[in-house]
């Protein structure tokens, strides 16, 4: 139990997580149930730094709490967003040509406004948040986010054939995967109450709009979308918490 907790700690963070040797494909598979525990860990160092910050002017708060987001996750899904930003508008339509110019290691001009105005959006929502007392949503956010990778390996084909991704998706334990996310969603209206619904809403639009455009062009996921769909998540989240208020 713990071995698969581990392997999602280490891979979608920058936390000092070591293994005595690499897991094998299903230990590999098996971490995927864990990945809306990895961003319990996660919302809860951000909620208790957003505390220590309370004193602080809202803006510089902000700044800071996003640095700390992006450094514990090692900007692993930025980057998968502004590769995908780049393949989209690059790729012409053309699957072969998007999937191509994800491989690439450099990030071009689509990549890099897309960044920008990501994590515009976010200092800017946690710039609202913070002086508002709303330190449950940076709770939520990263476990919504991360329930979202759940539910694309679980419903969307993998279209890499080599990697972690395939190894995710070729040995995870579906029913895990699948009380993993009804657990998530049960207990998030516990713990936030009825405002959860928006949250919820706004998960499932996100998701269902970006799988079927991963659909269409790709006919599955990849590694750079499942990155691209935890950030647009969790922007999404931010965003609806601030409209609905």
């Amino acid at each position: 139990m713990l071995r698969p907790f581990v392997v999602a700690l280490q891979f979608l963070t920058a936390l000092p997580t070591r293994l005595a040797d690499p897991p094998d494909a299903t230990t590999t598979g098996r971490s995927l149930p864990y990945y809306p525990l990895v961003g319990l860990a996660i919302g809860a160092l951000l909620a208790g730094l957003a505390w220590l910050l309370s004193g602080a002017p809202a803006l510089v708060a902000a700044a800071l709490l996003l640095v700390a987001w992006v450094a514990v996750t090692g900007a692993l899904h930025l980057d998968g967003l502004a590769d995908s930003a780049d393949a989209w508008l690059g790729g012409l339509g053309e699957r072969e040509r998007t999937l191509a110019i994800m491989k690439d290691p450099y990030c071009g001009p689509a990549g890099v406004v897309t960044l920008v105005l990501a994590l515009l959006i976010k200092f800017a929502t946690l710039a609202y948040l913070i002086p508002n007392d709303n330190c449950e949503i940076l709770v939520v956010t990263p476990v919504l986010g991360r329930t979202a990778l759940v539910l694309l390996f679980l419903t969307t084909p993998y279209v890499r054939p080599h990697g972690l991704g395939s190894l995710l998706a070729n040995h995870l334990p579906r029913r895990a995967c699948v009380l993993a996310v009804i657990l998530t969603l049960v207990a998030i209206p516990a713990f936030i109450g009825l405002a959860a619904l928006w949250l919820v809403a706004a998960l499932a639009g996100v998701f269902l709009v970006l799988r079927r455009l991963m659909q269409r062009r790709l006919g599955g996921t990849s590694g750079d979308t499942a990155g691209a769909l935890v950030e647009i998540t969790e922007t999404a989240i931010l965003l609806a918490v601030v409209f609905m208020e």
